[in-house]
């Protein structure tokens, strides 16, 4: 460990902490990379990378170097196979972002402009004429049937907070709600299967 801090202070540190890293010192690994960054960021602007691009080169980078780390040589300088591979993911990331670009509009308005082929304008009239028609349905059911259905159905209730807010028991709203249900389909017909 000395050995790597004390090569660390030449001008070959970068390569020194890379021998060192590969010899299995995890403090000089983690030295390395965190030298690397800034040599990292400035390979990606001379390229060319936008601002908001520069860290997921170096992400990119960093990732390279830990997989191909077993395959440095020592004896070549660590700063210039960096430099190749910082310049290269960096010019993977311009070529993707173009590809993007080029498949990908931006135009965010465009949707709230765009007809809906598949609209129906009167769905919406026969949705509020069949609710008025359950409506009436539901108003003609005798009160305990109406109050399971309401409570049921269309608020969502348990059986137990029903059977609690009515005083009624749970197999006495069952059989409400089964008649209240049956009365309505036979008032109803197939528009009540239909969903409307």
């Amino acid at each position: 460990m000395a050995i790597a801090q004390a090569q660390h202070t030449s001008l070959d540190g970068r390569t020194a902490l890379m021998a060192a890293a590969q010899a299995g010192d995890a403090t000089a690994y983690a030295t390395l990379l965190r030298e690397c960054v800034p040599l990292i960021k400035s390979a990606a602007r001379r390229c060319g990378c936008p601002p908001d691009r520069i860290d997921d080169v170096v992400q990119d980078v960093l990732l390279t170097i830990h997989r191909a780390r077993a395959a440095y040589d020592p004896s070549r300088p660590f700063d210039a196979w960096l430099r190749v591979i910082a310049e290269r993911r960096a010019i993977d990331h311009l070529r993707q972002a173009r590809r993007r670009g080029a498949r990908e509009v931006y135009a965010p308005l465009a949707f709230e402009s765009h007809a809906d082929d598949t609209a129906d304008p009167t769905r919406g009239l026969d949705q509020q004429d069949d609710s008025g028609r359950i409506g009436q349905a539901i108003a003609a059911l005798p009160d305990r049937q109406r109050e399971a259905v309401r409570y049921l159905v269309i608020e969502e209730q348990s059986l137990a907070e029903t059977a609690a807010a009515t005083g009624r028991t749970k197999g006495s709203l069952k059989v409400n709600l089964h008649r209240a249900l049956k009365a309505l389909r036979l008032h109803m017909g197939p528009d009540l299967d239909r969903g409307g």
